[in-house]
């Protein structure tokens, strides 16, 4: 799919902001005139979030005002300086977890910070879980104080520990038995918000694959596809039987949308897809979308225990929400590869 020569705030590609609005149009128009305070708009999600609001603010003419908290705004508008021309969006600097409240009032709130890269040692590990729960304590207060509609917290598949692990995928109405430091810590968010008596959902997020998605991290579709923009070869860490799905950007951002203003008051959703891959079959169904097509190379031929499976059932969102995966993967992955090669052409 062709990029438009259009430019957009972090050079999303406009078709993919005309997706969302046309899948979420009902929701944006109940954004009219309301206020959002954003934490972690500046990562992933939050570029896509920013992107996709201000796209509406302006063709719709919402009115709608955005507040994004950030560690550094000036360094992040220097990265990004299409952002200060934006009429809706303002910064506040902080961090998550001790940011000044203020008295400015908000219609909602949408926590999406959370620091998923860098941990390498147990100290790191402690610090990120202990700035999650900080972080969440901090929103909620501010959600309290500002009077919000409803705080939409944005969670991990990862709080369902082995349940996600099973073919069928995790569903929202089995016990989350966490299992690593940070899904603990993000279950503890969680109880956090159900304890708050606020009204709030909750996203519990899967997989993703698409435009900003760190390539030098530990995700393999960043890995591949980085590898892949490279020339090749594509490395496939283990011996490439773990089962993933990838939900697209574009789709995210219209499932967050509708679990913010369509969702059941302290009900969870699964976010992700349910197009099952190998991430050899990732590897091999991207290197196909790059001509000459780049070598895969599975760096372990002898299976190393138990089959990785990180898999959600998304039978909630599709039945309470009617949200669906519209974006299949292999469209995903051009899209991708062809906002990859924009950068590379780009003025």
């Amino acid at each position: 799919m062709a990029n438009s020569s259009r430019k957009t705030l972090f050079a999303i590609p406009a078709p993919d902001l005309e997706h969302i609005v046309l899948r979420s149009s009902a929701e944006l128009a109940e954004l009219r005139g309301k206020s959002l305070f954003l934490t972690g708009g500046t990562g992933f999600f939050g570029k896509w979030l920013v992107a996709a609001l201000g796209h509406a603010d302006a063709q719709l003419g919402l009115g709608l005002r955005l507040t994004v908290l950030s560690r550094d705004p000036g360094k992040f508008l220097a990265r990004h300086p299409e952002a200060a021309a934006l009429d809706s969006l303002r910064f506040q600097s902080g961090d998550a977890a001790d940011f000044p409240l203020g008295e400015d009032r908000y219609d909602y709130v949408v926590h999406a910070a959370a620091d998923t890269l860098g941990i390498v040692t147990a100290a790191q590990e402690e610090a990120r879980a202990r700035a999650i729960i900080d972080g969440t304590r901090r929103v909620l207060e501010l959600a309290r104080q500002c009077g919000a509609r409803r705080l939409l917290h944005v969670s991990s598949g990862g709080v369902y520990g082995a349940a996600a692990g099973k073919l069928s995928g995790a569903s929202e109405d089995e016990a989350v038995v966490p299992t690593t430091p940070y899904a603990r810590a993000k279950r503890e968010a969680e109880e956090l918000c159900e304890q708050s008596g606020l009204d709030f959902t909750t996203a519990r997020a899967f997989a993703f694959l698409g435009p900003h998605l760190a390539l030098d991290a530990h995700y393999a579709a960043g890995n591949f596809l980085r590898d892949a923009h490279r020339g090749g070869p594509i490395l496939v860490r283990g011996d490439g039987t773990a089962l993933r799905s990838y939900l697209y950007p574009a789709d995210l951002v219209v499932w967050l949308l509708h679990i913010l203003l369509r969702g059941q008051r302290a009900r969870a959703y699964n976010v992700g897809s349910d197009e099952t891959v190998s991430t050899v079959q990732l590897a091999r169904r991207i290197a196909g979308k790059i001509r000459p097509a780049p070598e895969v190379v599975i760096q372990s031929l002898q299976p190393q225990g138990p089959q990785n499976i990180y898999l959600p059932d998304i039978r909630r969102a599709r039945t309470e929400l009617n949200l669906e995966v519209a974006i299949p993967l292999d469209e995903a992955i051009a899209r991708t590869l062809g906002f990859l090669d924009s950068k590379l052409t780009r003025p």
